[in-house]
């Protein structure tokens, strides 16, 4: 599970995008942003994909909502990086644009047994150096990741042992078996580099004027730090050519963000803030197009016990006015939700996940009536109203600010007090690590996400001895499952367990869900290609970038032959 990025500073920017900043005001009364089309969530079509580009392009300028902190992913793994590198780097398995996942480095992956994975190589990939890969390679890279000190180790907790069994194979045994590992090989944990060009940059791999030592269709060309960032198309690829030759990537956040989108600064971006989607829905030049996400934005109880009670939490749940959150605090654009991951986590079993979503958003109005709110007293008055108001911790965003607004309103109408504790958006973050930070507070206004396009890569956070178990909830019938959904290798009967995972998280009300929050991709007219779902994080998404069939391009600069 990790938190959703969200980039604080003001704006890193090139020249280019700094003399937009002046040429669009701010108005509108839910985005302080800016005045963008306003949007109900409800009605918001998430696809996968954006239609197929043909046209060939030179340069595309690519906006990012920070600048990355390094380019190697085991040290810093942040949503910036990755935006660049998942251009530049591939991965063992590939993250479909509708969040399944295949074998792609690797060709197959066969279980001979229920706790060994055998990964058959490609032998046809070489690096951007001329290299060919190789299953040394593979078993270095993954070692690598698999290090205590890398931010993947703990994707290799259950690994027992990994080792190259052939030419072109590398052979992994689990401790149990492992539902999960081929996922997280979709992920950061399955990078294939190049391991001498690693061992040569030493400490300094993944940073500016260091090599990439990987084999994707795009090259790490340059970056100038506090400017801007370029890859280019990879002559030598093993894989199709891409359509656009070269992607300029520079860093904007929240209003100077919106503003080179609108003034045609920047080309296009991934909108990973909310507010900053909001603000461009509609605007005149542009195309917003959304996608499945895991992401979710939630209510989470801390250890200081204000809302220990789980009557209580599922009280406060009914009383929240989860439609009012999205339109006033992220203009319409994250949809009402019932449980703490986005649909995008439903990388199988779709239907079936549908199906309990359906249930459990019945259970969770996303406004709440005269029914729910009496059904929500009548749980206060059974388990005794606290004596101490409810303190909630937010900073001063807009989202958050609105969210803890509305916590207190729906507080207040089942008979509860509620208080707002407003701090700086640095000394939030403390609120995530620290413990000691977190007794202040009752209820944190908390934002997510998963890397794995599977619900079971978030439920074990609510595990008896998961230091993420805020709240104390302790269930030996939920441990239980959840380390079964773990070891169920077949998806169907994972997705089975994992629903039943999931209703016995939300009967505890362990989190109290708000909304998902879609993936959105921004794009000016006539461009097109890139898929608008969350594995833009994790699948060559500027490989597919051109222009669209039928549009005249000639305002777009063409690639030079």
């Amino acid at each position: 599970m990790k938190r959703m990025s969200r980039p604080t500073a003001p704006l890193l920017t090139a020249a280019a995008v700094t003399l937009a900043l002046g040429a669009a005001g701010c108005s509108g009364a839910t985005n302080t942003l800016g005045g963008g089309k306003a949007l109900n969530a409800a009605d918001l079509r998430l696809t996968p994909t954006t239609a197929e580009a043909t046209g060939r392009l030179d340069t595309v300028n690519w906006l990012l909502e920070d600048e990355p902190d390094s380019l190697d992913l085991d040290t810093q793994g942040t949503s910036a990086g990755r935006v660049v590198l998942t251009n530049v780097c591939e991965r063992l398995y590939q993250l479909q644009p509708d969040m399944s996942v295949r074998p792609f480095l690797a060709r197959k992956a066969t279980r001979p047994d229920p706790t060994t994975l055998v990964l058959s190589l490609r032998d046809d990939v070489t690096f951007h150096d001329g290299a060919k890969m190789t299953a040394d390679d593979v078993l270095w890279s993954l070692k690598r990741h698999a290090d205590p000190d890398m931010e993947q180790a703990d994707e290799f907790a259950n690994v027992k042992k990994m080792a190259k069994t052939g030419p072109h194979e590398i052979t992994v045994t689990f401790k149990q078996p492992d539902a999960l590992f081929t996922k997280a090989l979709a992920g950061d944990a399955g990078l294939v580099y190049h391991r001498s060009q690693v061992q040569a940059a030493g400490a300094e791999f993944g940073t500016p004027g260091r090599g990439d030592a990987c084999s994707g269709p795009y090259e790490l060309q340059s970056w100038k730090s506090g400017d801007s960032l370029t890859i280019r198309r990879s002559d030598s690829y093993w894989g199709s050519k891409p359509l656009t030759r070269q992607i300029v990537f520079r860093w904007a956040a929240d209003s100077a963000f919106v503003n080179a989108l609108t003034t045609g600064a920047a080309d296009g971006g991934f909108a990973e803030s909310p507010n900053i989607a909001a603000a461009l829905a509609g605007r005149k030049g542009l195309t917003e197009h959304y996608g499945p996400s895991t992401a979710s934005l939630a209510l989470i109880p801390t250890e200081r016990g204000g809302l220990k009670d789980p009557t209580i939490r599922r009280a406060l749940s009914l009383a929240l006015d989860r439609a009012g959150i999205a339109a006033s605090g992220y203009g319409g654009l994250v949809q009402p939700w019932a449980t703490p991951v986005g649909s995008g986590a439903w990388g199988y079993a779709k239907p079936a996940f549908a199906a309990a979503q359906r249930k459990l958003n019945a259970a969770a109005p996303a406004r709440p009536d005269a029914a729910a709110l009496a059904q929500a007293k009548k749980l206060v008055q059974a388990a005794g109203a606290p004596t101490e108001p409810i303190i909630i911790g937010t900073d001063a965003s807009q989202g958050r600010t609105v969210i803890a607004n509305a916590v207190r309103g729906a507080l207040q109408r089942i008979g509860l007090v509620g208080q707002i504790k407003t701090v700086p958006t640095a000394q939030f973050e403390e609120f995530y690590s620290s413990q000691e930070t977190r007794s202040e507070i009752d209820v944190l206004v908390g934002d997510w996400y998963i890397s794995k396009s599977d619900p079971m890569g978030f439920y074990d956070n609510a595990l008896s001895d998961s230091p993420n178990n805020w709240v104390g909830f302790k269930s030996r019938t939920y441990d239980s499952k959840v380390h079964q959904a773990l070891r169920t290798l077949d998806d169907g009967a994972r997705a089975r367990i994992a629903i039943g995972v999931q209703q016995e998280f939300a009967d505890a009300a362990v989190w109290i869900p708000v909304a998902q929050v879609p993936s959105v991709l921004v794009l000016k007219d006539g461009l097109t290609g890139p898929p608008a779902s969350q594995a833009h994080l994790y699948y060559p998404w500027a490989a597919e970038l051109g222009t669209e069939p039928k549009a005249d391009p000639s305002h777009q600069p063409r690639e030079k032959d």
